[in-house]
């Protein structure tokens, strides 16, 4: 198979045929801007490549799944169709059947390219590094000596992971707290083979909220996919808060209603050495 562009319109193919029943070169033109000829053309790759997946039938000028179509290029997860969904901004109701969508747009943070082109050679190159970083129990910036290893997607706001030489401990920093320009300095020391946080893997043990009813219970199991009215969660144990934070989880007291919180951490004191409040 062409591993070049080509793959990014079989992609789609596949992606639509999947989760709308039906595709065809039309779909192609308007979401790339290519020729009918082309988009045909994609379409006869991406049935020489998968033959059994798709056929085409006269009756909706389109070509719909043979079957059962299997998952070669797509992962089938719904958040993967609604994420590309959300890039296609109101192209999506004129083209694909009035399919509405909306997205919840917080604020962004803002980062300087200044510092972050210095964050990125500085985890490229297992450097240290000199820079300012404002704190929330500080009033003014002051500078700090990291050895930086992972920039982390945590939901609503990006952070660095690093090793912090003032506190001697792997921590996180938000990245728009940063100032100035960061200074490169010697050798990285403390690398990400060394963060015990990172290189630990934990499960987080999640149940329904006790005071729903049996009923209710079960909604929730359903949502999740609970086995045996449990979720269980595998991640980092760095990232443990965020995943409890993520699923609105609270440790410090119950919410006023289950139905604010749906959801309780049942092995809170497995984790306490790895949430932020231990």
């Amino acid at each position: 198979m062409d591993n070049g562009v080509g793959n990014k319109y079989l992609w789609l193919i596949e992606l639509l045929a999947f989760w709308q029943g039906r595709v065809n070169s039309q779909d192609l033109c308007n979401v790339y801007g290519i020729s009918t000829t082309q988009a045909k053309k994609y379409i006869s790759d991406y049935k020489i490549f998968y033959p059994s997946n798709i056929v085409y039938d006269k009756s909706v000028k389109a070509h719909i799944p043979d079957n059962v179509l299997k998952c070669e290029l797509i992962s089938g997860d719904v958040n993967e169709y609604l994420d590309w969904l959300n890039t296609q901004n109101d192209q999506a109701e004129v083209f694909y059947n009035s399919i509405t969508h909306a997205e919840l747009r917080l604020p962004p943070r803002h980062t300087s390219p200044e510092i972050m082109r210095g964050l990125i050679t500085a985890i490229r190159h297992q450097r240290r590094i000199d820079v300012e970083y404002l704190s929330l129990s500080k009033t003014s910036a002051e500078g700090r000596v990291i050895q930086p290893h992972t920039f982390v997607k945590t939901g609503l706001r990006w952070h660095l992971r690093g090793y912090c030489e003032y506190r001697c401990e792997y921590r996180d920093f938000v990245l728009s707290r940063f100032r100035g320009a960061p200074f490169l300095l010697g050798a990285a020391t403390h690398t990400r083979t060394k963060d015990e946080g990172w290189n630990t893997n934990i499960i987080i043990r999640l149940q329904p909220d006790p005071r729903f009813t049996p009923d209710q219970k079960t909604i929730i199991e359903q949502d999740y996919q609970m086995q045996n009215g449990e979720l269980l969660i595998t991640t980092k144990a760095a990232l443990a808060q965020y995943v409890i934070q993520g699923m609105q989880v609270r440790t410090d007291s119950l919410a006023k209603t289950p139905q604010q919180q749906q959801l309780v951490l049942v092995n809170e004191d497995d984790l306490n050495p790895w949430l932020f409040a231990s």
